[in-house]
């Protein structure tokens, strides 16, 4: 099944899409270049039918073959502590941030399943690996930004410490998005936080760059920023 799947992606590069895409993602030099629709195309496609054993006998040799599993795992249907178990044997395989977001933004069964997902996040985010990390901090920005957990997700975001650029971007990107969507509790967090330098001034900067921050508060934002 695999070598199928596979030949099926090597039919489909696109010379000139792999060079754009290889630029996105510096730290990588195995992309093909299929489009991300063809992959969910055949994501879906796969989640139909005997998924469990392609994900068995899947390579990850190329990004595509590794995302396409990711989005896999996406689509199919199981209980959530199955779910969870694919999940977990998928995070050791992500090695950029490409891979990572597209796989967090599949994971809606997280919906329906927050406390359950929020359970099985937390040793992601005081990991050692900085893909693990990230996997955290974008899952609690794409299905945690609710009042409910904010408190509880800025604690989590002041302690994710690891030097790992795509670590600090994720936190900064997340801040700036509980800033967003609750300013006088994340103001209050910018006030008295242990962020390093760079991802508390990038996450002010990425606040500032919001369209749905006012001019005002930009302006406040920006005398707040830490001198190097």
């Amino acid at each position: 099944m695999d070598k199928l799947i596979k030949q099926q992606l090597l039919e489909m590069a696109d010379e000139e899409y792999r060079k754009f895409s290889s630029s996105l993602i510096p730290n990588i030099n195995n992309v093909l270049g299929v489009r991300l629709p063809v992959l969910r195309k055949i994501a879906r496609n796969i989640a139909r039918g005997d998924w469990r054993t392609y994900l068995e006998q899947a390579e990850s040799e190329h990004f595509e073959e590794i995302m396409l599993q990711g989005m896999v795992i996406g689509y199919v249907k199981t209980d959530i502590e199955d779910m969870l178990r694919l999940v977990a044997d998928f995070v050791p395989k992500i090695d950029n941030w490409s891979v990572c977001d597209s796989f967090c933004n599949g994971l809606k069964f997280t919906l329906t399943n927050r406390e359950r997902v929020w359970e099985f996040l937390q040793p992601y985010l005081v990991s050692e690996h900085e893909y693990d990390i990230r996997f955290g901090v974008v899952m609690l920005l794409d299905y945690y930004m609710e009042e409910a957990y904010m408190d509880r997700v800025l604690q989590l975001l002041d302690n994710a410490k690891h030097e790992g650029y795509y670590v600090k971007m994720a936190v900064a990107w997340a801040v700036s998005i509980c800033f967003v969507k609750f300013p006088e509790l994340t103001m209050k967090y910018l006030r008295s936080n242990s962020l390093d330098d760079f991802t508390y001034n990038k996450a002010l900067q990425k606040i500032t760059e919001s369209y749905r921050v006012d001019l005002e508060m930009k302006s406040i934002i920006r005398t707040m920023k830490r001198k190097n």
